[in-house]
């Protein structure tokens, strides 16, 4: 058995150029559903959101829209269909992704912004852009981002588990380096037999390198995700394949999977909210309320679209699904956003 510890196993899975799963051409959209592929409505609230820190900036010559971790388009498309076509001389829009532009652009209805040539106008890039203004969003990207796990063995020493590629199967490695001790020690003590860590500092990485490409703006992380004194009592990690959970076996045949630390990616210095996705896409606008039953005898088509959104609303913010979801959002040198600043939680993180 050829073992490896689990960062490295699960980045060749999933990114390796000659196999890795997100190089496939179906896209995530072939094996799992997100937010973005369940309703029109989540691109919305993202539009709104965009317009939003768009006025909050003073309205700035060039306005960024940053997607990272983006698939095949989908939340581009979709933003891009509920902005207005005033914008479009100012608007400037990434698509990061590792993976190769589509041969096609995804489905999209054909209002504001989206067209064929507004599509061939997004910059596709595997880097996150540099000094940009504007929102900078990443939807279950960081869930994505390559982690170690460790356990305390018998004698109260924190190691490494390592996993054999073909089969998952898992045994205790090496005890954990100096880095990775400190982490544990900060965000996620482990100090039983039988104790175990996600070690974050890769997902922290990340984030303040995405987010450092801010000249201003606000960057949104949405993930399944926890805070200190909620860790989970049992590893995240998890596959998925063609619409199913499966065993994470980093083979390059599932999406392997892990839950994010969210107070420890945040960013210092920063103006930082973490909220869940039911409460922010409420205040951007997203109801799962029912419409009215007296529209239905005056307008019974409108009935009839109104009471489908009033479904994928509550899909969206439903508690138990994807309104479980966190929302960590930080601001780089401009006001809250009007909607976001009507949650409380917003607190300065210092170094």
């Amino acid at each position: 058995m050829s073992w490896m510890r689990w960062a490295p196993a699960t980045e060749r899975a999933l990114y390796d150029p000659d196999g890795g799963f997100y190089r496939r051409p179906e896209g995530p959209a072939g094996h799992f559903r997100t937010s973005v592929h369940a309703s029109p409505l989540f691109a919305r609230a993202v539009a709104r959101l965009l317009l939003e820190v768009d006025a909050a900036l003073g309205r700035p010559a060039e306005l960024a829209f940053v997607d990272v971790g983006a698939g095949r388009g989908e939340l581009v498309a979709g933003v891009l269909a509920e902005l207005p076509p005033e914008l479009a001389e100012r608007l400037r829009v990434w698509a990061v992704e590792l993976a190769a532009r589509p041969a096609a652009p995804p489905a999209a209805p054909s209002t504001g912004l989206w067209t064929e040539r507004s599509w061939a106008g997004v910059e596709w890039t595997a880097e996150v852009p540099r000094g940009v203004t504007g929102l900078l969003f990443a939807n279950e990207w960081l869930d994505n981002v390559p982690l170690d796990t460790g356990e305390v063995d018998e004698d109260g020493l924190l190691r490494y588990l390592e996993v054999e590629p073909a089969t998952g199967e898992e045994r205790l490695g090496a005890p954990v380096d100096a880095a990775d001790a400190d982490w544990a020690a900060r965000w996620w003590p482990a100090e039983r037999p039988g104790d175990f860590v996600e070690f974050g500092a890769p997902r922290d990485a990340a984030w303040a390198h995405a987010v450092a490409g801010l000249e201003r703006g606000l960057a949104v992380a949405v993930d399944y995700g926890h805070t200190a004194g909620r860790r989970p009592p049992f590893p995240t990690r998890t596959g998925f394949r063609s619409g199913r959970e499966v065993p994470p076996v980093p083979d390059g045949s599932c999406d392997v999977t892990a839950h994010v630390a969210l107070d420890a990616v945040a960013a210092t210095g920063l103006h930082s909210l973490w909220t869940t996705q039911r409460d922010a896409l409420r205040a951007l606008g997203v109801s799962g309320a029912r419409p009215a039953l007296a529209l239905a005898s005056s307008d019974p088509v409108g009935y009839l679209r109104a009471l489908g959104g009033a479904g994928e609303g509550a899909e969206l913010t439903d508690p138990a699904g994807l309104g479980g979801f966190g929302w960590l959002a930080q601001t780089v040198r401009m006001p809250v956003p009007p909607s976001l600043g009507t949650l409380p939680g917003w607190q300065t993180l210092t170094p």
